[in-house]
């Protein structure tokens, strides 16, 4: 086996003066032209990502690098995001890094392992679940307030801490105001998590047209996680051996599968308010407002 990708040397410098002198390095993750790693100093601990320098995506992936730097920057200054999420990013020889402050958590779907079987049944589960949901439309709230959408809401791109709150992830995807910054064209994320109103939009225009996501897309996306993460199954039902725009098409029918079919345990007010998320008009669903009351 070969020896695992290291961080750019220009990243690892510099966070030498804001974490210490590194005494551990971790790769997170290496696929689609990017990469990450967790890097551990004496004084605490961040995430740095960078786009691999090899490939054909390498100059698309720098190009999103610096665009999340450029939405954490726009999304902290409305207050959507705390100021120490972002630590800093620059330029390497094979293009962009950024680093973030870590977050102690683990992907909703390991989170959610022990409320998918029937020993999920139990009273102490119950305001765990919600109380996770709440903070994750709590955050979004604030994001949408400041009239942006998160646009990748998704199991992966949400944490579960140790206290049982959400923490969200990954915004490079981001769709708000105009920030003067040249994006990279928005065409959907997660396949399994795109709203239907999205699917329509990416099949009706061409692959290089920008679509701007809004607030209601990311609350079935929301709905969508939820779903997928308790009852172990998707809530569009398709063949996976379709491609990804045969894909859309069956989402943008506005179909799920009915959750009482596949929830592995009653839970009346959970399953209320993932349906009412996953309603097919966005103009019918909960604002993240709304559904951090409901909670």
């Amino acid at each position: 086996m070969g020896q695992a990708p290291a961080p750019p040397e220009e990243a690892v410098a510099f966070l030498t003066g804001h974490i210490g002198e590194p005494t551990a390095i971790q790769l997170l993750s290496d696929r689609r032209g990017s990469r990450a790693w967790k890097i551990q100093g004496p004084a605490g601990a961040v995430a740095v990502k960078a786009n691999s320098p090899d490939g054909e995506t390498a100059r698309d992936k720098a190009a999103e690098m610096a665009q999340e730097d450029d939405h954490l920057r726009h999304l902290t200054a409305a207050n959507a995001l705390t100021p120490d999420y972002r630590v800093c990013a620059g330029t390497w020889s094979g293009g962009r890094w950024l680093a973030v402050d870590w977050i102690d958590g683990v992907p909703l779907w390991r989170a959610f392992a022990l409320a998918r079987g029937p020993e999920g049944d139990r009273a102490s589960v119950r305001p765990w679940l919600t109380g996770i949901a709440r903070t994750w439309t709590d955050h979004l709230a604030r994001l949408h307030a400041a009239g942006w959408a998160h646009a990748d809401v998704q199991p992966t791109n949400t944490l579960v801490t140790p206290g049982g709150r959400a923490a969200v992830i990954d915004y490079a995807l981001a769709c708000g105001p105009d920030t003067g910054h040249r994006r990279v064209p928005y065409r959907g994320a997660l396949t399994h998590t795109t709203a239907p109103e999205l699917a329509t939009a990416i099949l009706a225009t061409p692959a290089d047209t920008h679509i701007q996501a809004q607030p209601a897309a990311d609350i079935w996306s929301l709905g969508a996680s939820l779903f997928w993460c308790w009852t172990g199954h998707r809530p569009v039902p398709y063949d996976d051996n379709l491609d990804r725009l045969e894909k859309l098409a069956v989402i943008a029918q506005g179909t799920t599968t009915k959750l009482r079919d596949v929830r592995p345990w009653p839970f009346p007010a959970f399953e209320a308010a993932i349906t009412a998320c996953l309603a097919p008009d966005p103009d019918d669903r909960p604002t993240a407002k709304e559904l951090t009351a409901a909670w």
